[in-house]
């Protein structure tokens, strides 16, 4: 994993929530790039707005918003979106943290899963597509 990173290798990490999968998420990631610094990716940065621009951060449910009502699942309140950079400023990996973003797009055609965030997960993902080829 480090290597296909390090020449120019693009990853996607979705669906994870809380303090304890975090914890787990950060251990196997210190493994991987362990010199790295994972950060908040700015609303600012070009993975936001290279073919979407996207203005706002909001959290992307999974389909178990549908039996509980809340956006988030554990611990997860708030969304974050976090990733790692390279030497030269590109970034290598997108971290979807405390949201679902696959579930967005598996649960596309299901009328009571709300198109407001399928549509929203959606140029996230396609951004993250076009960034990748692009950057």
């Amino acid at each position: 994993m480090r290597e296909y990173l390090l020449r120019g290798g693009f990853l996607v990490v979705d669906d994870f929530h809380g303090t304890f999968e975090w914890a787990n998420f950060l251990d196997s990631m210190r493994r991987v790039l362990p010199d790295r610094p994972i950060v908040e990716i700015e609303l600012s940065d070009a993975v936001f707005h290279t073919l979407y621009d996207i203005d706002q951060k909001v959290q992307v449910p999974g389909i178990q918003f549908l039996r509980s009502g809340q956006t988030f699942e554990k611990d997860g309140v708030e969304p974050h979106w976090r990733g790692i950079y390279d030497d030269k400023g590109r970034l290598m990996v997108v971290i979807n943290f405390n949201m679902d973003l696959g579930d967005a797009w598996e649960w596309a055609d299901y009328p009571e899963y709300p198109e407001k965030w399928t549509a929203l997960a959606y140029r996230f993902g396609i951004n993250y597509i076009i960034y990748s080829m692009t950057h």
